[in-house]
């Protein structure tokens, strides 16, 4: 690929996934409740997470893996419910899986989110 190509290429994926985050647009963008799971992809980048809840603690655990080489990291970021800092996973590298296991007490809901960048 051609170096204005790539450039060209990784200014609208930028500009595209600027506007999707400004819109709120990230795969999934609904709060869940546990029980539940979820496998969203976008591209560059896929997920698996579950919700379970356990004497009054909301587990969310899965994995994050970035699937193109255009250097953005494919992201999961939680945000439960209930006044809890959210937590991050990034996988950064083509190919690259990160597990997760986050436990939130005193919660059963979270917003969960896919998205790329650095």
């Amino acid at each position: 690929m051609s170096t204005l190509r790539r450039t060209l290429t990784s200014a609208l994926s930028a500009t595209v996934l600027a506007a999707g985050l400004a819109l709120g647009a990230a795969a999934p963008a609904s709060a869940a409740s546990c029980p539940s799971s979820a496998s969203p992809k976008i591209p560059g980048g896929k997920a698996h997470w579950t919700l379970s809840c356990r004497g009054g603690t909301l587990k969310v655990y899965g994995w994050v893996e970035d699937t193109r080489q255009e250097g953005d990291c494919a992201n999961v970021s939680v945000w439960p419910g209930g006044g809890h800092h959210w937590k991050l996973v990034s996988a950064c590298g083509w190919g690259e899986r990160k597990n997760f296991d986050f436990a939130f007490a005193g919660t059963t809901t979270a917003n969960v989110y896919l998205y790329l960048g650095r």
